[in-house]
């Protein structure tokens, strides 16, 4: 089944625009056969409207499209008493429609479904008096049909994406920490700053709260999802984590580099070697960190604390090589990088609570 859908979604046959198919001829059966509707037309097209890739935005553009079609229909109404249609009459009424729209601060999308409804009231609503709500009726019979297709069959679940973001994510951090290393090589002729590769982890952190932000659309207003709550919940917990580990690895960087330009570190600091296997060590809590986040297991959840303990161990290996440090600036930026380290690794510790929810999802 799933291989029939991925063959069906390269030909352009995405399960959206099969639920949208299906809630538009829905929506026309039931307001032409059931409702007995001579223009059916408003139903199926609210219903392709309505139909979106999560059901909070099916819902906005429900509500979008329903208050436009009221506002408009309520205007054309009022006013096409004393107006034919004609040129003047359309350029008045959809005017004072879109600018009354306006004027209440309503989004593009109402604003243009006012004008829109006014038009098609004004020009139809004279020959047909019930015209303007059976309108109002099929548009919420189109979307109220949309809405239950998006929720009810195979509704969207972006929690899968935000795994992948996560993964891709954690992999990232850990590699430029790690990268970090190549500012401590003073025999490369060519200057390295790390600054694109931090700026490239800045960036993969804003398409990851993209994706939960996504994701937390997705299980808006849709009961199918509800289990799936808790889930996202700690996964995002776990995405502030890495955030905070992404501002030290920023931090890090700026005080390697600050070291690179500093004569008294280049010649005189006996413990480059260390710092090096210290970086090393914390990228690989970050590693282990990330392996614990999507398919957490005790297993996993041991390398981490043996990852843990090594950083540790490395770190203050790290500080011992500056009991003979004298130059003030190395001190400071070498306790800065030695601080932004231990705090990374503070950020991978689990807490008990959280393990022992590990042990008993294995």
């Amino acid at each position: 089944m799933k291989k029939i859908v991925e063959v069906l979604g390269k030909l352009g046959l995405t399960l959206q625009i099969a639920k949208t198919a299906l809630a538009a001829a829905l929506s026309w059966f039931v307001a032409s056969v059931l409702l007995q509707s001579a223009y059916p037309y408003f139903a199926p097209v609210s219903a392709i409207i309505t139909v979106q890739v999560t059901v909070a935005d099916s819902v906005s553009k429900a509500s979008q499209r329903i208050i436009g079609i009221i506002g408009g229909v309520m205007l054309s109404m009022l006013l096409g008493r004393w107006f034919q249609v004609n040129t003047a009459s359309i350029f008045f009424i959809i005017l004072l429609g879109m600018g009354i729209a306006k004027a209440f601060r309503m989004n593009l999308q109402i604003i243009s479904q006012v004008a829109i409804s006014s038009l098609l009231v004004l020009a139809f609503g004279q020959v047909d008096s019930g015209y303007a709500y059976e309108r109002v009726i099929e548009t919420v019979l189109g979307s109220g049909i949309a809405l239950l297709i998006n929720a009810l069959i195979i509704p969207t679940d972006a929690i899968p994406d935000v795994e992948k973001s996560i993964i891709a994510y954690n992999k990232m951090a850990a590699t430029t920490l790690s990268g970090l290393s190549a500012l401590l090589d003073d025999t490369d002729p060519r200057r390295k700053t790390g600054r694109s590769e931090v700026n490239a982890l800045t960036k993969a952190a804003l398409e990851c709260r993209k994706s939960v932000e996504l994701a937390e659309q997705s299980l808006k207003y849709n009961p199918l999802l509800t289990h799936r709550r808790e889930k996202l919940s700690r996964l995002a917990a776990d995405i502030r984590l890495l955030h905070s580990i992404m501002i030290q690895i920023r931090g890090i960087r700026r005080s390697l580099d600050d070291l690179q330009r500093n004569t008294a570190f280049q010649t005189d600091y006996a413990g480059k070697e260390q710092l090096v296997r210290t970086l090393e060590a914390t990228a690989a809590c970050i590693s282990a960190f990330g392996e614990t986040i999507v398919d957490p297991s005790e297993e996993k959840s041991d390398r981490l604390g043996a990852a843990i303990r090594v950083a540790r161990r490395e770190q203050a290996r790290s500080l011992e090589t500056l009991t003979h440090v004298t130059a003030l600036p190395v001190l400071q930026d070498m306790g800065s990088i030695l601080t932004d380290l231990s705090r990374i690794v503070t950020e991978t510790e689990r807490p008990e609570v959280e393990e022992e929810e590990i042990a008993e999802s294995a």
